[in-house]
């Protein structure tokens, strides 16, 4: 059987749950041997290349509970399988939250933001994630399920590694939540990839609020510059309370640029991803601060 196969190759139960309570049943009762089918976009590609083989498939598609999203004051609640085209064309993301809406436009091909979830793209845990800058700038909280459990975990504490999370078998993610905006703050996202959709060689996102000239709140995070998409807090403590002008930009790009442990893959280079983050770093700190209001 050839290993990367048009076909699936080889046998395995797909159950499809209407609701969720069954879902989390489902996964409670499977298993080691079960895999969770949100768009597939990922998965179907693991399974043709026998990189996965699960007894059993969860399809989730059929979960309305999993496919809502809400806004009011306490901010964004986005469904696990919310695909990216959907979460790209919500107003109120466009309108309040720009890093997010950045990092949605700038992945894959409309065809495949069609398909794929914002679960999907956090549970595959991957290191260049574009979800996950964003997310972490935002400082997201994940709700995690499974029968009779639930628990809200901060995002800068669901990655583990590359491919692994803090998922605890027969959990899932069911929901992402973002506090609302603060007022006089802006955020963006930027990302750099060998052509245009591509995987990202290096992704960062900022998100900065101000008093008058004063940064009073600065969350930034990169992603594809170590195992896990990361906070950088060396340039978080260097603008929070300090007056910004684009001189201290730069050296909290600089100093974001010294913190990452990145490495040479078939993408890129280490030393390349460590000047090139410095570049997106400063840029994205520009934009937001100039979306929160503030001068440069």
């Amino acid at each position: 059987m050839p290993v990367d196969s048009k076909i699936l190759p080889f046998r395995f139960r797909c159950l499809e749950p209407s609701n969720l309570t069954d879902a989390l049943n489902l996964c409670s009762q499977s298993g080691d041997q079960v895999a969770i089918l949100a768009g597939g976009t990922d998965l179907l590609i693991k399974i043709k290349r026998q990189m996965v083989q699960p007894e059993i498939l969860i399809g989730l598609q059929r979960v309305p509970e999993l496919q809502q999203i809400q806004t009011n004051e306490q901010g964004l609640r986005l469904g696990a399988t919310v695909t990216l085209s959907e979460a790209e064309h919500y107003p109120a993301i466009q309108r309040e939250y720009s890093a997010l809406y950045e990092a949605l436009r700038s992945m894959a091909a409309p065809a495949i933001r069609n398909m794929a979830t914002l679960g999907g793209n956090l549970c595959n845990a991957s290191p260049a994630a574009d979800t996950a800058p964003p997310l972490l700038a935002f400082d997201a909280q994940l709700r995690l399920q499974k029968s009779g459990q639930e628990r809200l975990v901060r995002l800068t504490q669901f990655f583990l590694g590359p491919g692994s999370s803090c998922l605890a078998p027969g959990e899932l993610l069911t929901e992402i939540c973002l506090p609302a905006p603060l007022p006089d703050s802006g955020s963006a996202f930027l990302k750099l990839g060998r052509v245009s959709c591509d995987i990202a060689k290096v992704n960062a996102a900022t998100y900065l609020q101000r008093r008058g000239t004063v940064c009073i709140l600065c969350r930034a995070a990169v992603g594809s510059v170590a195992p896990t998409p990361v906070r950088i807090l060396q340039v978080e403590q260097l603008l929070e309370g300090a007056v910004v002008d684009s001189n201290l930009l730069r050296q909290a790009a600089e100093a974001g640029a010294k913190a990452i442990v990145p490495i040479d893959d078939i993408r890129s280079t280490a030393k390349y991803r460590r000047q090139v983050c410095q570049v997106i770093l400063e840029e994205v700190l520009q934009a937001a601060w100039i979306r929160a209001g503030g001068v440069l």
